[in-house]
């Protein structure tokens, strides 16, 4: 699982719940949960296909009380707020909560734990309606005081235990929902308060070097974080009725922020340039305190925030505030070294439970986005983040709700941005790409008139500063645009992109297109993807050739004596005689290797191969399984493993993705080693390909990947098996006493002592002792066995990250411009005053200072009007250095438990400053050396 959901141990119930298109409604499963008969609710009431757009007419009000009657009280708090027909199409919020708290009077009675738990789960996992579900319990809070102190109670203990499972999510929410309960006269203000000064005591202890571990001030930020993210929501009521210890509470985050450590993101940046590391760059701490500090200048009014609570203010003034008993946080984790490379380790684990939720991205111009105050943008942003995480099993739904935030202003552009910035965020996003493919997909077919031109907007925005972009995040748009396209015929004005074709062909821009083009193909075929670019034809230079194989041995007349031909076609005939593989092997031995050698052997039997399974994946696959070994057989060592990835590479020189696909099954067949395919994509002829091509960075991303994968899935293994021994013990403990108890018990026959049990139940007794006890050992053994595989799989993955390093290093080092006599750094985004191609005037594209990146910076080199002036050796070092921090920063946990090995056999002696920094910024180990990369 792909997620930023911190550490949580079990999936959200409402995760679960809102999956009600395609398994229980909330309703049907409460109900299984509380043994009922299953009342029809959501399942007679499901969204439309198109959600309403936010502009949509209001019917008629009288509308509503009938439709709520027909609707189940769970069915009226999900779609509280909502414009929906379970409450007529009515978008009066107090018209809504007057209706749903109506129906939960009237089901109170025989459902009190029913609505008191929904309630809960509707508040945690809707948190975008914390405002209406705080009046709900605010209004039963006049009539029934023991429900209030209830939820109360309940909530307290769900963010304690929270703060020690480190939740980050629950955490976070579930001060909002006390906030909000606040403002519904629930929550005495008073307690809040002393909820704040606890998390931010604890954050203050986080950083002190005597009684904390500085290393781990992302749990410090992030405590402070959840007090800031919650006071749109209840931070005017606390102004107005706690002031001086409000006041007391934003000194204390005033003196926080001045002495916490400034963290420049640049290695997770979307954009690489130089501004980055200005240390007046404001990180995401500081730029929401400086939004929260500007709010408060405006007197704690929020837009983006609803406040129902307003309506019913002379009826809840009544109910009893509530008190929150107190919260601890766990205490901060002890520093286990003074050693540098401990504290970066501890750093990087800190990181990783407390990652930063969103990097900020300015797509579109001020003059088109939507003008709103700077809190109402972090609000709205915070929505559309809960959204996506808690409907991410249900992408209809999701978009349902993107669209239909309680808001008074129209967001599609902060929407799509927001988006974006999930998609492209570093190191990974928090849940697959195609999750956001999917989202945007239907949030274009839900909002036809607007999100569809907003999506091309970024996409061109985007294109506009590709050649910035990190090299990974630019792999992420190339995938997700070519399947975005996927699902709309194709459909792209590409004649605005035509003059790509004239800039050279190292040039990013003219990259990306080319890269689109060929993932394209992959989703449909050749002459489809050529008939869609028809309007620029230009671009047909671009595209891919016409994927086929390339056959050394096809059968011609001309060639048939010749040694190869013939013995491609012996081996063919074999294969079709079902001749066995250990026949095959002694004919290549007997017949081919001694009077031509091992390398033409192998060409022969690989090439034919190759051709018997080019049909499809499936006949690949089969052809591997049955004659593998045949393979395996002629590839003892990496030497010819190597000739057999050229051979690969030969056959499928017309289609990169069943090259990539070859060597990944062989690699998964132990045919190839990862360390063999680390060497190949690193020899001459690819080297050169390293920038104008994915081809072999998508080979060497898959060899990676797959090596950590199997150590993943051998951990997990190991994991279940312990489990399983353990039982297993267990249980022959359990058969093993019966049967000693069983034997113990004698009776006197015939004056002599005998076991009193019966012969037939011994023996039934012995053999499940026996059983059980061979399990027991079976188990172990295969613990034993996959240890021992793990063992090994770790050892390869070390092996692996010094060789892929120092091939970088080795790549880097021969091609790199050296240092200036007085120590300056070559910039290698400087250009080429001698390269200069003509292209179209584009405008710049505005990024957020959290990005590390000057609005003033122009795209495609260094004039957008003068197209792209970078060398190609310029380029192709800007392209391998982006994939070595893009591996570095992928691999990070990793690469730390290896950090000593490297830093001694790879990093040591006078290695470039720009490679050192490449590799070192993907593990926030950043050099004191500057540059210009």
């Amino acid at each position: 699982s792909n997620t930023h959901s911190g550490a949580r141990t079990t999936r959200p119930v409402w995760c679960c719940v809102v999956r009600f298109t395609v398994r229980a409604s909330p309703a049907r499963r409460a109900a299984h949960q509380a043994g009922r008969p299953q009342p029809k609710t959501l399942e007679s009431s499901r969204l439309p296909t198109h959600p309403t757009p936010l502009t949509s007419p209001r019917p008629a009000a009288r509308l509503a009380a009938a439709d709520a009657m027909s609707a189940g009280w769970r069915t009226l708090l999900l779609r509280i707020g909502d414009r929906c027909p379970e409450y007529g199409g009515t978008a009066d919020h107090k018209e809504h909560i007057e209706t749903c708290y109506g129906v939960l009077c009237r089901e109170y009675e025989h459902s009190k734990d029913a609505i008191f738990e929904f309630l809960l789960q509707c508040a945690e996992q809707l948190p975008h309606k914390i405002p209406f579900f705080g009046v709900l319990i605010g209004l039963i809070n006049l009539e029934n005081e023991e429900f209030a102190k209830a939820i109360v109670d309940t909530t307290q203990a769900n963010l304690q235990d929270a703060l020690h499972t480190e939740n980050r999510d629950r955490i976070r929410i579930l001060l909002r929902f006390l906030s909000g309960l606040m403002c519904s006269k629930v929550v005495a203000p008073n307690s809040i308060i002393e909820m704040f000064e606890t998390l931010l005591s604890s954050a203050a202890t986080i950083l002190d070097e005597e009684t904390g571990n500085p290393s781990w001030q992302p749990r410090a930020d992030f405590y402070v974080y959840c007090i800031l993210a919650s006071l749109p929501w209840g931070g005017q009521e606390l102004f107005e009725q706690v002031p001086d210890e409000f006041e007391r509470v934003l000194v204390g985050i005033q003196s926080y922020i001045g002495i916490r450590r400034h963290f420049d993101d640049i290695a997770f940046s979307v954009f690489e340039t130089d501004q980055g590391h200005s240390p007046n760059k404001k990180d995401f701490m500081e730029d929401l305190w400086e939004r929260i500090q500007t709010l408060s200048r405006n007197g704690w009014k929020v837009k983006s925030v609803p406040k129902p609570h307003l309506s019913f203010e002379a009826q809840l003034v009544d109910g009893k505030s509530h008190r929150v008993s107190s919260i601890s946080c766990p205490p901060p984790t002890p520093s286990q070294s003074s050693s540098e490379i401990l504290k970066g380790q501890e750093k990087h684990e800190a990181d990783l439970k407390y990652p930063q939720r969103l990097r900020r991205l300015h797509i579109f111009p001020t003059n088109k986005a939507e003008n709103m105050q700077p809190v109402d943008r972090f609000v709205v942003e915070e929505c559309i983040l809960d959204v996506l995480l808690f409907f991410n099993g249900c992408r209809k739904e999701c978009a349902f709700y993107l669209v239909s935030l309680p808001v008074s202003f129209r967001y599609e552009y902060l929407m799509a941005e927001t988006i974006f910035s999930q998609l492209l965020l570093l190191p990974n996003p928090p849940f697959k790409p195609i999750y956001y493919t999917l989202v945007i997909i239907d949030l274009c077919k839900a909002l036809p008139g607007a999100f569809p031109s907003v999506v091309v907007g970024a996409v061109h925005a985007l294109f506009d500063r590709i050649s910035n972009m990190d090299t990974e995040c630019r792999t992420r748009l190339i995938l997700w645009f070519s399947h975005h396209l996927s699902n709309f015929q194709f459909i792209w004005p590409w004649q605005e992109w035509s003059y790509v074709k004239d800039l050279p062909k190292w040039a990013p821009q003219r990259v990306f297109v080319q890269e689109v083009l060929e993932r394209e193909i992959r989703l449909s075929y050749f002459e489809k993807i050529k008939q869609s670019i028809e309007d620029a034809a230009e671009l047909e230079e671009l595209l891919p050739p016409k994927a086929g194989p390339n056959f050394k041995y096809h059968s011609d007349e001309s060639n048939e004596n010749n040694d190869g031909h013939r013995f491609s076609k012996e081996l063919v005939g074999m294969i079709r005689g079902k001749k066995n593989t250990r026949d095959i092997i002694l004919w290549a031995e007997e017949h081919i290797i001694p009077t031509n050698g091992a390398e033409f052997a192998l060409g022969v039997v690989s090439q034919t191969l190759l051709d018997i399974g080019s049909k499809s994946f499936t006949h690949l696959i089969t052809v591997l399984e049955r004659y593998g070994q045949i393979i395996s057989k002629l590839c003892p060592n990496e030497e010819m493993q190597l000739l057999l990835m050229d051979e690969i590479g030969a056959y499928w020189k017309n289609s990169t993705q069943m090259t990539a696909i070859a060597i990944d099954r062989m690699m998964g067949y132990r045919l190839l080693s990862n360390l063999a395919i680390v060497k190949w994509v690193f020899s001459s002829a690819n080297v050169d390909q390293f920038h104008i091509s994915d081809r072999p960075w998508e080979i060497l991303r898959n060899a990676v990947s797959k090596t950590y994968n199997r150590i993943s899935d051998l951990r997990k293994e190991i994991q279940s098996l312990k489990k399983g021994l353990q039982v297993a013990k267990e249980v022959s403990a359990k058969a093993a006493k019966e049967l000693e108890e069983a034997k113990s018990v004698l009776e006197i026959v015939e004056g002599q002592p005998a076991p009193a049990e019966r012969p037939g139940r011994l023996r039934r007794l012995e053999v499940h002792a026996d059983k059980a006890k061979q399990e027991e050992i079976t188990t172990e053994e295969s613990l034993e066995a996959k240890g021992a595989l793990l063992v090994r799989a770790l050892e390869e993955s070390k092996e692996l990250l010094k060789l892929l390093f120092k091939s970088f290093v080795d790549v880097l080092t021969e091609r790199l411009p050296p240092v200036s006599a007085d120590g300056e750094i070559p910039n290698l985004r400087a250009g080429d005053l001698n390269v200069n191609f003509a292209a179209p005037e584009t405008a710049t594209m505005e990024i957020d200072n959290e990005n590390g990146a000057d609005n003033s910076s122009e795209p495609n080199g260094q004039s957008s009007k003068n197209g792209y002036n970078v060398g190609e050796l310029e380029q192709w070092c800007l392209c391998t250095l982006g994939y070595l921090k893009s591996f570095s920063r992928q691999y990070a946990t990793e690469i730390w438990s290896h950090i000593t090995m490297l830093d001694e056999e790879v990093f040591a002696g006078d290695i470039h400053p720009l490679i050192r920094k490449a590799a070192f910024s993907g593990l926030c180990r950043f050099p004191s050396e500057g540059s210009h990369l």
